[in-house]
């Protein structure tokens, strides 16, 4: 049977009025790992299943560290989705990319020390390929779009993963600048773990705001300036993501939908009980029946 695709977006509020969206719905979920941080917002696209999140909640009440990633992806996993597209406000570490610019970035870098990343745990073991991080397929469409489109996109970068809700000191900004990365932000790196372990695939559409608190001759980054760059923005990433889905709607040619196939490591049979209900929809088919 093959697999039906739809598609996931996280991100805020503004992407929901995607022009073209039909039969839209919201779904309230609740999963093993506790609440996510909204209900899902559904409809269709050209044909395609969409579901979308605002990974803050509704009006911005979550921290990044407060988000409830592990619930956040399961709920996308139990809807269907294969495909999830992350929009995401970054800082930008580089002088050429400029606050307003798009980054489709392919690697991360953590700087976090407070968040479950991991689905696993509690007696079942898995270790995930992760050494590419975000699926080729689904950032090389995201890509051709953006091109055909005339939307000015960076073509790769690092994803700096911070822990927040603060903003980088000067000391910290100017190290990571020297360390390579690109963009820095918040969220994105613990939704592309989990999803690898999902076996979804996964690309950031990172938004440039500003230029953290490195630039010298540039003002230091405020909430003001960052809603201010994306409420410019978010019209260029609705497009973005309209004009990607109808390419996505053929059978997935990644490796993304076989990430655990090879990766749990635990004996079926020492699996405990609670802990398989509980990953069931994840593992159950690389298992025996019970």
């Amino acid at each position: 049977m093959s697999e039906e695709t739809v598609v996931g977006v996280i991100g805020g509020s503004g992407l929901y009025a995607i022009e073209g969206l039909e039969d839209v719905r919201e779904v309230e979920l609740a999963t093993p790992f506790g609440a996510p941080s909204d209900a899902y917002v559904t409809g269709t696209l050209a044909g395609v299943r969409m579901v979308f999140l605002p990974r803050h909640g509704r009006g911005h009440r979550l921290t990044p560290s407060e988000i409830n990633f592990r619930a956040n992806i399961w709920g996308m996993k139990r809807l269907g989705v294969t495909r999830i597209v992350s929009v995401s406000a970054v800082g930008s570490m580089r002088e050429d990319v400029k606050p307003g610019d798009f980054v489709v970035i392919d690697q991360f870098f953590d700087r976090t020390r407070h968040r479950p990343d991991t689905f696993f745990g509690e007696g079942c073991v898995a270790h995930v390929m992760f050494a590419d991080p975000v699926c080729g397929e689904l950032r090389g469409a995201l890509l051709d779009s953006g091109r055909k489109l005339g939307i000015g996109l960076h073509d790769g970068g690092t994803y700096l993963n911070m822990e927040g809700p603060q903003f980088s000191t000067r000391a910290e900004s100017r190290i990571y600048r020297s360390w390579g990365v690109d963009v820095i932000g918040m969220t994105n790196l613990q939704e592309a773990k989990l999803a690898r372990e999902a076996e979804l695939c996964y690309a950031t559409i990172a938004m440039a705001t500003d230029y953290d608190c490195w630039h010298e001759s540039h003002d230091d980054v405020t909430v003001e300036a960052i809603l201010a760059v994306m409420h410019k923005n978010v019209g260029n990433a609705r497009k973005l993501i309209a004009a990607t889905v109808p390419a996505l709607a053929g059978a997935r040619g990644c490796a993304c939908g076989r990430a655990l196939a090879t990766a749990i490591m635990t004996a079926p049979e020492q699996i405990p009980a609670a802990t398989r209900a509980k990953l069931a929809l994840l593992i159950d088919k690389y298992l025996p029946a019970s």
